[in-house]
């Protein structure tokens, strides 16, 4: 059983790690509470994922090959459309969001998809500071702010402040220079007293999740996992777990 790709909290069956086996394509929850006992075996490509069916590919790049690998043209526009022909004509939502303690970035995403964007995120806090009547306006504002504020956060970055809370002051700072149509906070349903250790693994109590990181505990230790690194991994029940780093917590 292959780990071909991920679902957050934000979708509508839940999070999931979405698996394959012999071309068929299924869900292995990752809800709170959930738990999973799984080793880690080989890992290649992921290969192609088409509705319920999942055509393999055993190269050995991982998550994906050359051949597999896509990248959405959107995501690298600045307002001069990377497609043959403009398609996105529908309102666009330009927004802040914030990362405990500290961290910010500006986005653009279609508006009705706007709160569930964030929450695919993982953002704590955020702001809708426009709309716009298509993308590619959105696209040049978000180039614009893109020189004072990132537009990308990296998940070892949101490990960092995970336990914590935005920083008050600091947020409104960042927000003091627009004009908020709405203001966003968000509760994932976990409360943690320290940074979780960084791992790769799918064996232990699920704590929770927040955007692609997923939470789990084990031995008094709660680990963060970029479900991204286990796409393209073998799912394997009766393998030894993988050595880990512990916290201090482990030995109290």
């Amino acid at each position: 059983m292959q780990v071909v790709g991920y679902r957050t909290a934000a979708s509508e069956d839940g999070p999931a790690l979405v698996v394959a086996e012999e071309g068929t394509v299924s869900r292995v929850s990752v809800a709170p509470g959930t738990t999973l006992d799984y080793g880690l075996g080989e890992r290649t490509c992921a290969g192609a994922v088409d509705g319920d069916t999942h055509y393999a590919c055993d190269a050995d790049a991982a998550p994906y090959c050359v051949q597999h690998s896509s990248t959405w043209v959107c995501a690298r526009c600045t307002g001069d459309c990377l497609k043959e022909e403009m398609d996105c004509y529908e309102d666009h939502a330009v927004y802040l969001a914030a990362f405990a303690p500290d961290v910010f970035k500006v986005g653009v995403t279609r508006l009705w998809r706007l709160e569930t964007r964030l929450r695919e995120q993982g953002a704590d806090r955020a702001a809708h500071v426009k709309t716009v009547s298509n993308g590619r306006l959105a696209r040049e504002i978000e180039a614009d702010i893109a020189t004072e504020i990132p537009d990308r956060v990296r998940v070892p970055t949101k490990l960092d402040g995970i336990h914590d809370t935005v920083d008050e002051a600091a947020w409104r700072d960042v927000l003091s220079d627009f004009d908020p149509i709405e203001e966003f906070g968000f509760d994932y349903g976990f409360r943690l007293d320290a940074r979780p250790v960084t791992a790769t693994l799918a064996r232990g109590t699920v704590v929770g999740t927040q955007g692609r990181v997923l939470l789990i505990e084990r031995e008094n230790t709660v680990y963060g996992v970029d479900m991204r690194d286990l796409v393209g991994y073998e799912l394997d029940s009766e393998a030894a777990p993988a050595a880990r780093q512990s916290s201090l917590g482990a030995y109290l």
